[in-house]
């Protein structure tokens, strides 16, 4: 097999010329990118045929379901710890100082219930499904199952060797299952918001589950977006791309006493846990602010501007009203719409911080979404395993409503001249 690689001068050229297009961009958010590439490398595009006006472009155009928007005070913020705590080493004063404020900031935005605690670690939420199933399944586990992450933790314990076979309970996606009291089950979990398909479930214990028995709450897209009472959950757990706007390769937990306890009694047991994912070891780090191993600092940074920011406005309160009015606006819009319609039938169960909305099968989304990364408006495709005719927009409280309407106002434009 011959594999033609492009000429390394050239790749680093297109680079040097994504970067320049980048700070213009940033520099002027309502100036259209005309200068796409895709993904593959040295394959251009043509210029778009369809300009969206100035005047109906947001000021800012991402609208990804993670890595989220970055507001700008948070780049600030990483500029300004760039000579004290970046390129420092995690085990000191200034690194330790920033997890602190981490976990306290997060305690006062969850309003956190006496004894829980803030856990972090390094490997994202992903590493926490394997962490959960190590360190807090004593024997079986039962898992809703309504989309692509809910599905993968549910696998995390039922493929462990040293675990009876997971209850999963599923449903089709855009909807979403109940948990139910099942004698054994010692762990429910489910995702607060699945971030594939825009279905959000309510955070609430078990009603007549096994006394002991634990409630894992992956909520990812959902923590610092949706409101929540944490004393409904034993670990209520995410990673911080989402919206609290840093970077992935962390994760974060709010954890009850009944769940460190948990952990410890694993612990103790003669159960083989490999160190990286071993719970206490993160429980026992995070205690002296600090993780394990190395963590990104640069996202610590912007997490923290993010929960002081949002600390500072008003906490969930702010947080939850924020998302949901921009949420209303693109629900509002796709229900008088002739040519889109909200994918999650069920008002009660859609999300306001990731909007699913299908589209007529006489418009492709996919052109639409085309159109508007060429115009500087990005990552509105859908989840690339739900095949849908669609466009999944994040309303994650980092985006302006505004930037909400004048999306919807573009989608719009772009319909209209591809009907043309």
């Amino acid at each position: 097999m011959t594999v033609t690689v492009p000429a390394v001068s050239a790749i680093q050229a297109e680079y040097k010329r994504s970067l320049t297009q980048s700070t213009l961009t940033a520099r002027h958010p309502t100036v259209p990118d005309m200068n796409h590439v895709h993904a593959e490398i040295g394959v251009p595009v043509s210029e778009p045929s369809i300009t969206i006006p100035a005047n109906l472009l947001p000021q800012d155009g991402r609208f990804g379901a993670g890595p989220s928007k970055v507001r700008p005070e948070q780049i600030e913020a990483l500029s300004a710890a760039s000579k004290h705590i970046l390129g420092t080493s995690h085990r000191q004063a200034p690194v330790k100082n920033l997890v602190g404020s981490v976990r306290e900031g997060l305690s006062e935005f969850f309003r956190a219930p006496e004894g829980y605690e803030v856990v972090l670690g390094v490997g994202g939420s992903t590493a926490f499904w394997d962490i959960a199933s190590f360190g807090l399944v004593e024997k079986k586990a039962q898992h809703l199952s309504f989309g692509e992450f809910g599905s993968k933790f549910a696998s995390a314990t039922n493929k462990a060797p040293f675990l009876d076979s997971s209850s999963i309970i599923k449903s089709e996606p855009g909807t979403r299952p109940l948990a139910r009291a099942e004698a054994g089950v010692d762990v429910y979990a489910w995702p607060q918001n699945e971030t594939s398909t825009g279905v959000s479930a309510p955070v609430k214990r078990v009603s007549g589950a096994d006394d002991g028995a634990l409630v894992l709450v992956d909520a990812t897209s959902a923590a610092g977006g949706l409101d929540v009472d944490v004393a409904e959950a034993d670990v209520y757990y995410f990673a911080p791309q989402k919206n609290f706007a840093s970077d992935g390769g962390l994760w974060l937990g709010l954890f009850s006493p009944g769940a460190i306890d948990r952990a410890a009694r694993i612990k103790a047991s003669d159960r083989w846990i490999p160190d990286f994912l071993d719970l206490q070891t993160a429980i026992d780090n995070s205690r002296l602010n600090q993780t394990y191993n190395t963590p990104s600092l640069s996202t610590l940074v912007t997490l923290d501007a993010q929960v002081q920011w949002l600390n500072a406005n008003g906490g969930l309160d702010f947080a939850s009203k924020r998302t949901a009015d921009s949420a209303s606006r693109i629900y509002s819009w796709a229900e008088a719409s002739e040519f889109a319609t909200p994918f999650v039938a069920n008002p009660e169960e859609r999300s306001n911080v990731i909007a699913t909305i299908d589209f007529d099968d006489s418009i492709d989304a996919a052109a639409i979404a085309k159109v508007l990364r060429a115009n500087g408006i990005v990552d509105t495709e859908p989840y690339r395993k739900l095949g849908r005719n669609q466009l999944r927009i994040a309303t994650f409280v980092a985006i302006e409503p505004a930037d909400v309407s004048a999306l919807l106002a573009s989608i719009d434009f772009v319909v209209g001249e591809l009907r043309k």
